[in-house]
């Protein structure tokens, strides 16, 4: 873990939990995509860096998601990089707060407030800022998170970020997180159709052919759709499909697990009212879901 792998002419990424990308533009300099979980993973990756005689030029954020800015602050307080996140995601990544309180939907109690959930926050400034890189081309991926993007190099290497699963993590827990399911679902379309010399999404292996993975995550994802409509056949609560879900899929319950899957439910609930398959009702100060005949 914390290996750094080179994968084009001056493109790497670290093997890490959450694959962390490194482009140098000109051997001296490096460019992070993402930073890790946590200042752990700053210092290793800062480690990394001075071995190759790279100084930091600048992180640049897919999203903020904990795992993916948790090193942003440790490594600007180290070397002092300017941060860049894309549009909303920057304002999370200053204001860290913001991500577990909209998973829980409220504040989160103490058993929410860690690492995992809330990085620390660290001084972002948007991708349209004149001052950032321009080596590296955003890549819209809305879906997992609000504005998520992935960024493809001179190199022709494409991070993804989050907008993929592993094939073994889609099998062991059946719903992949997401924000909105909608845009996922065109996202997922359209990540299938491109193309790169390589891709890099950060919880599965490298490939240069990624419609396969992305076909399996589309099926899952509909799948676990239908896994919702199915629980909502007779009139349910938000907790009565939420304790379905998790009793289709063999999941664990945890506080964590609790706000993520918790979450993701939500959103799957809002996609199919949008789309006119489930509508909800209100009887005894209690609202219930229920699938609408087609």
């Amino acid at each position: 873990m914390y290996e750094l792998v080179q994968v084009a002419a001056r493109t790497y990424y670290i093997n890490s939990p959450a694959k962390i990308g490194v482009y140098t533009p000109d051997g001296r300099h490096a460019l992070l995509i993402d930073s890790g979980n946590d200042k752990d993973a700053g210092r290793k990756v800062l480690k990394i860096l001075a071995e190759k005689g790279w100084s930091l030029a600048a992180i640049l954020n897919t999203h903020s998601n904990a795992d993916h800015i948790g090193g942003n602050r440790y490594l600007q307080a180290q070397t002092g990089c300017p941060i860049f996140a894309p549009g909303v995601e920057a304002a999370f990544a200053r204001y860290p707060l913001l991500e577990s309180s909209l998973l829980y939907g409220g504040y989160p109690c103490r058993e929410l407030r860690h690492k995992f959930l809330l990085a620390q926050e660290s001084a972002a400034l948007p991708l349209s800022d004149p001052a950032c890189p321009a080596a590296l081309t955003p890549i819209p991926l809305p879906g997992h998170f609000l504005d998520m993007v992935g960024y493809r190099t001179p190199d022709d290497v494409v991070f993804l970020a989050d907008c993929l699963s592993s094939a073994a993590t889609l099998d062991k827990y059946g719903v992949p997180f997401l924000f909105d399911a909608g845009a996922y679902l065109a996202t997922l379309e359209m990540v299938s159709g491109m193309q790169a010399a390589l891709f890099v999404p950060s919880h599965a292996e490298a490939t240069a052919d990624i419609a396969p993975l992305a076909a399996y995550n589309r099926q899952k994802l509909l799948l676990s759709l239908d896994v919702v409509l199915g629980l909502c056949q007779t009139p349910a609560t938000f907790d009565d499909v939420l304790q379905g879900v998790f009793t289709h899929y063999a999941l664990t319950m945890t506080i964590e697990q609790y706000v993520l899957v918790g979450s993701t439910v939500r959103s799957l609930l809002a996609w199919l009212k949008d789309e006119g398959r489930v509508n909800f009702s209100f009887d005894n100060a209690r609202m219930y879901w229920q699938t609408i005949p087609a």
